[in-house]
């Protein structure tokens, strides 16, 4: 029997119902377009031509928030992209990457296809990183690959422990908005604080995985977003693809090796995953929709998302993931996916907050922005009056 899909909220949005990102003037679409699929030197990907379709269809539907990075597909994903957008420069929001090391990527990937060729290409210690060289000339390149003055968010790609937070806030102060990727909460707030104190620009953006198999961000990066008044930017909603429904415990296992292929299958080996597939699945079939719009859905209503990551190949791709956008699930809904997602292992201290009540007393208001984390597994009886 079909539930009632009504919601006491809002029930629709669309592409140019638009939203602030973090505490900034800046907005963005409530769905964020990745360009990681616009190039094929992954494997992942289309060529330019069809690539240029899932933009069009994008920005024709009010769009104007698109993501790429440095290395994606070598290059080629900011090269489509900043073909794609050069008449409309002004109309968009590009966001883009620093830190991997394209030389040591494109060195592993020869050194794979021709053993003992490794050094074909000169591996540069410097090409990545989050250090200020890195930067400036990783910046630097990727404006000439987008063939653009500026681009208007500038991410750290990833935390990796060697230069030092105040190198990069400061370096990074030179350029429009930033934003960070990948990055533990410990090292994001320390970074803000001192962009903070020191007037420089905080992050306004973090991005990081999650989605129903992994809530690890409800944890310590969602409640750090909420305090620092950062906006969330999800990927890997549908989790490479396993949470589409279209793999099955048999499909899953043989599948050949590569970047996604590789995901689903480490996936598969969780039971808990095809139980929480399987209430995707059903809710889905419920109320008309797809897993995929179910799986989106879910995230876009979770505290502190401003505007998930979506991922398309295909024009098709593209269109079901748009519907997720003309719907809400219910509160009745998202208990039912919370509750069969719900992480089995709660780490300290969250797992010690069950006798706050006891300890600091009965009945205390919990602000807004920490209800989420307080309340999301049954800590105890702290709740909001």
């Amino acid at each position: 029997m079909s539930q009632d899909t009504s919601s006491p909220t809002k029930t629709t949005k669309a592409l140019d119902d638009y939203v602030l990102l973090g505490r900034s003037g800046l907005r963005v679409s409530p769905l964020c377009l990745g360009a990681l699929t616009f190039g094929e030197s992954w494997g992942i990907g289309a060529d330019k031509d069809e690539s240029k379709k899932v933009f069009d269809l994008y920005y024709e539907k009010g769009g104007n928030f698109f993501d790429t990075a440095c290395v994606y597909n070598f290059g080629e994903s900011e090269r489509f992209l900043g073909d794609y957008v050069s008449d409309k420069r002004s109309d968009v929001v590009i966001a883009t990457k620093y830190t991997s090391n394209a030389s040591a990527l494109r060195s592993e990937e020869r050194y794979n296809q021709k053993p003992g060729n490794k050094s074909a290409i000169r591996y540069n210690p410097n090409g990545g990183g989050n250090h200020r060289k890195s930067l400036v000339e990783n910046l630097d390149e990727s404006l000439k690959r987008l063939n653009m003055s500026y681009v208007d968010i500038f991410y750290v790609h990833a935390y990796e422990y060697r230069t030092p937070i105040e190198e990069f806030m400061r370096s990074l102060d030179d350029v429009l908005y930033v934003a960070a990727s990948d990055i533990p909460s410990w090292a994001f707030s320390r970074a803000n604080t001192i962009a903070e104190l020191r007037g420089w620009s905080p992050f306004i953006g973090l991005q990081t995985r999650y989605n129903l198999l992994d809530r690890s961000l409800e944890f310590d990066l969602q409640p750090a977003c909420a305090e620092l008044d950062v906006g969330i930017i999800p990927w890997g909603i549908i989790a490479e693809g396993f949470l589409t429904g279209k793999y099955t415990r048999e499909s899953s296992t043989g599948l050949k090796v590569g970047m996604r292929n590789n995901s689903v299958t480490k996936l598969s080996k969780v039971e808990k995953n095809w139980k929480i597939l399987d209430e995707v699945k059903a809710i889905a079939e419920e109320i008309g929709r797809t897993p995929v719009q179910v799986a989106l859905n879910w995230t876009q209503q979770k505290p502190g998302i401003t505007s998930p990551l979506i991922g398309a190949r295909t024009v098709a791709q593209l269109e079901e993931n748009l519907k997720s956008l003309e719907f809400k699930l219910t509160p009745e809904q998202m208990k039912r996916l919370d509750e069969v997602s719900k992480p089995t292992e709660i780490p300290f201290p969250y797992s010690f907050f069950n006798i706050l009540d006891k300890n600091f007393g009965k009945n205390i208001e919990v602000p807004n922005k920490f209800e989420s984390i307080v309340n999301a597994y049954n800590y105890g009886t702290l709740r909001k009056k």
